[in-house]
């Protein structure tokens, strides 16, 4: 796995990435990553992670609990230890991963105070058909005159874009903002509807490419996530970048439906 990784790595920065974006939950990777900006030292990369969730999967699939989530004080306490203690000042962004609408962090003033004292730049990640309005709620959060999050990364793509005026808003006020999951889990790539997969063929790229430049043509993304699991699905996602002008229908789902199916995903 760290063999893969660094390959994805190496491949990405050759091609001009230059954001890279884990979290305590997603497995080994934070360890992966530190090992690979040992070893390769580039001077112009940003390094953003996410803390909130425990990965407690123990690498098996059928794992009946893959991620036990706590947004409290002793988790965040505990969770930036771990990721300081692997990326240093490497690090330049720490995201809640996954705020919701019942996220106790709200109310939870030490919490914030804790999260605004960060010697680097703070934002959160967002999750469900409630996107927006956890957004507005989350950059509307204020300590001491300052604003908690400067950030935000949220889930966009042409099947679930309702985040889209939100993200807008906090890009116009100076957050930066990130899409992730512009392939919609995967479902974007593998089973894209008629209008992507029939642009696709007419441009010789893949459906995930398309998928990502309609992400990327959104005047408020400041970065969009690939996401890529290996060499030739990244190659596939740059892909993206050759895509000129976009002309699709509205493919959206109702925000419920479309996380409705996304919780039934298998998990891989």
């Amino acid at each position: 796995m760290r063999a893969a990784s660094w390959a994805v790595l190496d491949a990405a920065y050759a091609a001009g990435v230059r954001w890279v974006d884990v979290a305590r939950s997603y497995g080994r990777a934070e360890e992966f990553l530190a090992g690979w900006l040992d070893s390769r030292s580039p001077s112009d990369l940003t390094v953003s992670s996410k803390w909130g969730y425990t990965y407690v999967g123990d690498w098996r699939l059928d794992a009946p609990v893959h991620e036990q989530k706590a947004h409290t004080l002793d988790r965040f306490s505990a969770q930036w230890a771990e990721s300081s203690a692997l990326l240093g000042a490497r690090l330049a962004l720490y995201q809640v991963h996954s705020l919701t609408p019942d996220s106790p962090l709200f109310d939870d003033l030490a919490l914030q105070d804790a999260l605004a004292a960060l010697p680097v730049r703070v934002g959160f990640s967002t999750s469900g058909p409630e996107q927006a309005a956890v957004v507005r709620r989350a950059l509307a959060l204020t300590r001491h005159g300052r604003p908690v999050f400067t950030a935000v990364q949220s889930t966009w793509n042409v099947l679930e874009p309702s985040v889209g005026p939100a993200l807008a808003e906090a890009h116009d006020a100076g957050a930066h903002v990130l899409v992730k999951e512009a392939l919609a889990n995967g479902r974007l790539a593998v089973d894209p509807p008629a209008p992507v997969a029939e642009l696709a063929r007419s441009l010789d790229v893949g459906p995930d490419a398309v998928a990502l430049a309609a992400a990327l043509a959104q005047p408020w993304a400041d970065t969009v996530l690939s996401g890529a699991a290996g060499t030739r699905q990244l190659a596939s996602n740059l892909a993206a970048l050759t895509v000129g002008e976009l002309d699709l229908p509205d493919l959206a789902d109702p925000p419920p439906e479309y996380w409705k199916h996304r919780s039934g995903l298998a998990w891989a």
